[in-house]
């Protein structure tokens, strides 16, 4: 207290940066994924709340003692699960910067800074994917958020031209929309489809190829009344729709076509690769992740919109106290209102790595997840996919044999991988997301994995 008054204490800071700087030094010694043993201390956050205020110093000191050691290690180079990115050091940076600062970007005048670095990030990321100008963008907590947020804007755009108000008048009695998806279609977009009304099970599933993409020649007949769905980077195989023929098929019929690509859209911004997004631009609405393959830190999605008018319509809010001005009003593309400045740490990535350190970054991820490849079928074992980008499947055997290896290898602590299941078989999926895995990382993995396949075949 200052004078009666409460006062800052800064000793707070010191404190939290250096417990956080200690984590990050010993990331690459410990374990990736935590020991039973350190998950015990949890349960001594099961107590009543408080009566009394608590040394916040106190706080840091149990948080970091009881909860460091039971995270996983993403911020590592060797965490190669849900294709989880880490945080280059400048999102970290900009991350405490922005929590100092602790804007609400809901509008222009509550954090002038916020909307500024939103804007220029949100044009930088236009220009690294190679969309269209126009676009109108929003940053969000993740590609499920993008994606609902693209598919609202469709929705409206669709039944408006049919005469329909649905931010008014709601889904019931309204002209019906038709969706149309591969059958890989991600879980995020039948969550997003589910929120909006229009039906997780009234998609239309088109039938996909061994690599997991839309067949064109299985697309039904589309209308003005159609909502087609492709992928950029299927999150098992990395595989990429055929974008070009599909989205002149919806322009010619006057369909929308989203684009779910959380991390696949940023091959674009490769050299080496973005003949694999060809095409993708050319659809209406895109929803990708900063925290993916970007490595901003959780949490930061991107919903991009043809359509401005459309965006807006499905988003923007009106309230005696919520005033917009004349200029881009952050709340207005987004469904938050009140919501962190998560454009903070994504101008700062982009701002450091710029259009060759972005380049770098995918190609480097992609060679990683080629030696993985290589090194795998080397041994004998089978490569279910054409590794195109930074996927990996590769099965042990048997759906037994495979889901042995990948229990093992996630309690041996060298590296950590997730279990999936590929046209209809088990698979180990290696997702090389992260900019702190060096070529130690993956040569120290790929010894784990193979010491442990054998070992299992062993047993």
């Amino acid at each position: 207290m200052e004078n009666g008054n409460p006062a800052f204490d800064f000793r707070i800071l010191d404190l939290a940066s250096r417990y956080a700087t200690a984590y990050l030094r010993s990331i690459r010694s410990r374990s990736v994924a935590p020991s039973r043993s350190d998950l015990l201390p949890l349960a001594q956050l099961e107590e009543p709340l408080p009566d009394a205020p608590s040394d916040p110093c106190c706080v840091l000191a149990l948080l970091d003692r009881v909860c460091s050691p039971a995270t996983v290690a993403n911020a590592g180079g060797r965490f190669f699960g849900f294709v989880n990115g880490g945080a280059l050091p400048v999102s970290v940076g900009a991350s405490w910067i922005s929590s100092a600062w602790d804007q609400n970007s809901a509008l222009r005048v509550m954090s002038p800074a916020g909307a500024a670095l939103e804007d220029v990030a949100l044009r930088w990321v236009r220009e690294a994917l190679a969309l269209p100008a126009e676009c109108a963008g929003s940053i969000v907590t993740g590609a499920s958020i993008a994606n609902l947020t693209g598919l609202a804007a469709a929705r409206h755009r669709l039944l408006k031209r049919a005469g329909w108000d649905v931010e008014n008048d709601g889904m019931d009695g309204a002209p019906r929309l038709r969706v149309v998806a591969g059958e890989q279609m991600h879980a995020a977009l039948n969550k997003a489809l589910g929120l909006l009304g229009l039906g997780r099970n009234r998609v239309i599933r088109v039938p996909a190829d061994e690599q997991g993409r839309i067949r064109v020649d299985r697309m039904p007949d589309l209308d003005d009344q159609t909502i087609v769905c492709i992928q950029a980077g299927n999150v098992n195989s990395g595989a990429f729709d055929p974008a070009a023929e599909i989205c002149a098929l919806a322009r010619e019929a006057g369909a929308w076509v989203h684009v779910d690509g959380a991390f696949g859209l940023w091959a674009a911004a490769s050299p080496r690769y973005r003949h694999l997004t060809r095409g993708f631009e050319l659809a209406d609405s895109w929803a990708t992740d900063g925290h993916k393959w970007l490595n901003v830190g959780y949490d930061c999605g991107i919903a991009l919109v043809r359509d401005e008018e459309a965006v807006r319509a499905a988003m923007s809010i009106s309230a005696a106290y919520f005033r917009p001005g004349e200029r881009r009003e952050p709340s207005n593309y987004t469904p938050e209102m009140s919501r962190r400045a998560r454009g903070v740490e994504l101008w700062a990535a982009l701002r450091t790595l710029g259009r060759r350190g972005l380049a770098e970054l995918i190609d480097r991820t992609c060679r990683h997840a080629q030696r993985f490849a290589a090194g795998l079928r080397e041994a004998g074992y089978e490569i279910l996919n054409d590794v195109v980008i930074n996927q990996v499947l590769v099965s042990f055997g048997d759906a037994r044999a495979t889901q042995a290896v990948i229990a093992r290898l996630q309690e041996d602590g060298a590296c950590w991988c997730g279990g999936s299941e590929w046209r209809g078989r088990a698979a180990m999926r290696i997702s090389v997301s992260s900019w702190a895995t060096t070529d130690q990382d993956v040569e120290i993995s790929l010894a784990a994995m193979l010491r442990i396949a054998r070992e299992c075949r062993q047993a």
